[in-house]
């Protein structure tokens, strides 16, 4: 490595603010930058645990053009924390553009351990975890379909990210897809106040939540297809 600066990821907590660790904090203290996907959000996050440092803007709209100036920054010696508003940096967050940058820069990309939403969704939903494939969002339009094609014939255990208001959307096409008796298990708020693990079959979650719309943070949990 050079002997620029380095880029750190922080992971954030996905809701309880304990869930951050003493470590997460230090750096975030001692960075010279430090980004934020919602400075907002952040912001909270920050004032929480007494931590006065001014929030750059770092999210999907302006992440291309902000790239080449940070890649400089940490050429010049700069420390810079990436924060996201929960979980880590890069898992369907901001982070892989600014990652690859400074790998091609030969400048230090370290993650630090932490909160993630679709580790703890894996490993209370009663399905197998030994082999297991992360998807995230799936495409909302175009390629969606051969999307859920290819995944129809997936033997690993499937982990989702989806939005409250399309769950019922997307079970649903589980249900077309994969056959309405695949099992899985719909986990909402994880780690705060009103967290739900849901499990039954795709056709029974896409009833429950028919008749019980939902709100909040959105994991699903889905078992490959089985070996005759």
């Amino acid at each position: 490595m050079s002997n620029s600066g380095k880029l750190i990821l922080v992971p954030t907590p996905i809701g309880n603010l304990e869930d951050i660790t003493l470590r997460a904090i230090t750096v975030l203290r001692e960075a010279d930058i430090i980004l934020a996907e919602d400075t907002r959000v952040s912001s909270r996050l920050l004032n929480h645990f007494e931590i006065e440092k001014k929030l750059s803007p770092h999210h999907k709209f302006n992440e291309h053009k902000t790239v080449n100036s940070l890649i400089l920054k940490l050429q010049q010696g700069n420390i810079i924390a990436m924060i996201s508003d929960a979980g880590t940096p890069g898992i369907s967050d901001p982070g892989f553009l600014l990652t690859r940058a400074c790998v091609e820069n030969d400048i230090e990309v370290e993650c630090l351990p932490g909160a993630t939403a679709l580790i703890p969704a894996l490993a209370v939903s009663g399905l197998p975890t030994e082999k297991f494939v992360f998807e995230g969002f799936l495409p909302q339009k175009k390629g969606r379909q051969t999307r859920l094609i290819l995944l129809s014939e997936e033997r690993r255990t499937m982990v989702f990210y989806e939005s409250p208001h399309r769950l019922v959307k997307c079970l649903l096409q589980f249900t077309e897809f994969f056959g309405g008796d695949r099992r899985a298990c719909v986990c909402r708020e994880l780690s705060k106040i009103y967290e739900e693990k849901k499990r039954g079959t795709v056709t029974e979650l896409s009833e429950y939540y028919t008749a019980n719309p939902p709100k909040g943070e959105i994991v699903i949990v889905v078992e490959g297809k089985l070996t005759k």
